[in-house]
């Protein structure tokens, strides 16, 4: 057996494990693309996900700057050899895209594109997306197209597991938009029910008190009693209504327990290393431990989405009579002063909200090139 096919059949696994860590449907689109591009020793790569509009809903490249996407201008729409690979049952591998009669042009600030490679990505009888490569870097040595057979037979075994993660992220998607449908539509019944009807007897006791301040004040004081009475019920009702929303995991197994499941989830989920190390830590009040909750949570978006780390440490360590929560990522930093000049902030400022509403302090520690330490103290209750 040759070097190659061990090699592809290794390449090959990288690239379906890349892609059965993804779950929302944006990631799961680039690493397809930047799979295939690196598969195939391609120099582009796009993967076009089609709308019913004629256009594409998605449309993810690979090989492409952004400054270059940007000059290129809009989405493109179905027309073409593009159009082709939404149409066709079998994948497009030319010498010369540019030569073939359904070549339709492309902007004057789009990349130069020679040999092409294309199919499309199937579930069952349905297209929901095609794969493009264009531009092989080692050049056939009898000339013509780069790509080989051997290039198209790996792409299709790409695409057909490529079509199993894309639905798959797809569902996760709609699950957790109808999970957070469903808990506004019970959140906003309750509140409804518990707070609504003592608001508008507030609001009619309130107008009953205005009106009789200058004939009967000795009345109006006894309904803006009531008013203070009905503002304190509500205000406890709405108490009530919001600490339903406290993660059901802290009050079953504690702080430890739901961070490091929480973590667990994350580095099955991610192709960044993801670990957590907690212990010798005592209960803390029911709101220091859902800030820190809330602030690690954050902070672990922030480095797997943002950062490109390839490793997220997540520490809780008794600090004192407290805690001390750290989140520490080895991805390509930032600078926070020019973050906060821009106007934006990464999250930092509900972090920070949620630190100092438990009397803590958080602490970011970053530089470009140098990742990035999120530091969280709380005091003990």
């Amino acid at each position: 057996m040759t070097d190659r096919p061990r090699s592809g059949l290794a390449a090959v696994s990288t690239a379906l494990l890349e892609m059965s860590r993804q779950l929302e449907v944006r990631d799961v689109l680039k690493t397809i693309v930047a799979s295939a591009r690196d598969l195939l020793d391609a120099e582009y790569a796009a993967l076009g996900v089609p709308d019913d509009h004629g256009g594409f809903a998605q449309f993810v490249v690979d090989g492409v700057s952004d400054e270059q996407w940007k000059a290129i201008g809009p989405l493109p729409r179905q027309h073409g050899i593009l159009a082709a690979m939404l149409h066709s049952e079998r994948p497009e591998r030319l010498d010369d895209v540019r030569e073939d009669p359904r070549f339709e042009g492309w902007p004057s600030t789009h990349p130069d594109m020679s040999d092409f490679l294309g199919l499309p990505v199937r579930d069952g009888d349905e297209t929901i997306a095609a794969l493009f490569l264009a531009n092989k870097r080692s050049p056939s040595p009898g000339g013509g197209c780069g790509f080989t057979a051997e290039d198209e037979e790996l792409l299709g075994i790409l695409a057909q597991h490529a079509a199993i993660a894309l639905t798959n992220a797809r569902l996760y998607e709609r699950s957790r938009e109808l999970t957070i449908a469903e808990e506004r539509s019970r959140l906003a019944h309750e509140l409804h029910d518990a707070v609504s009807q003592k608001l508008f007897s507030l609001r009619l006791t309130a107008q009953a008190a205005a009106a009789l301040v200058d004939r009967d004040p000795a009345r109006a004081k006894g309904e803006l009693q009531q008013v203070a009475a009905l503002a304190a019920e509500a205000a406890d009702e709405l108490r009530a209504a919001v600490v339903e929303l406290r993660p059901a995991g802290l009050d079953e197994d504690g702080l430890v327990h739901t961070l490091r499941t929480h973590v667990q989830v994350l580095d099955r989920a991610h192709a960044a290393r993801v670990t957590f190390d907690g212990g010798g830590i005592r209960a803390l009040p029911a709101a220091q431990e859902e800030a820190l909750l809330r602030v690690a949570q954050e902070a672990l978006h922030n480095a797997l989405r943002h950062s490109g780390a390839g490793g997220v440490a997540v520490r809780l360590a008794r600090h004192g009579q407290g805690a001390l929560l750290t989140v520490t990522d080895d991805g390509k930093g930032f600078d926070p002063r020019a973050v906060r000049r821009a106007g934006r902030h990464l999250g930092l400022v509900s972090m920070r909200d949620r630190a100092g509403g438990v009397g803590g302090r958080l602490t970011v520690h970053s530089a470009p090139g140098a990742g990035t330490t999120i530091e969280m103290e709380v005091p003990g209750g």
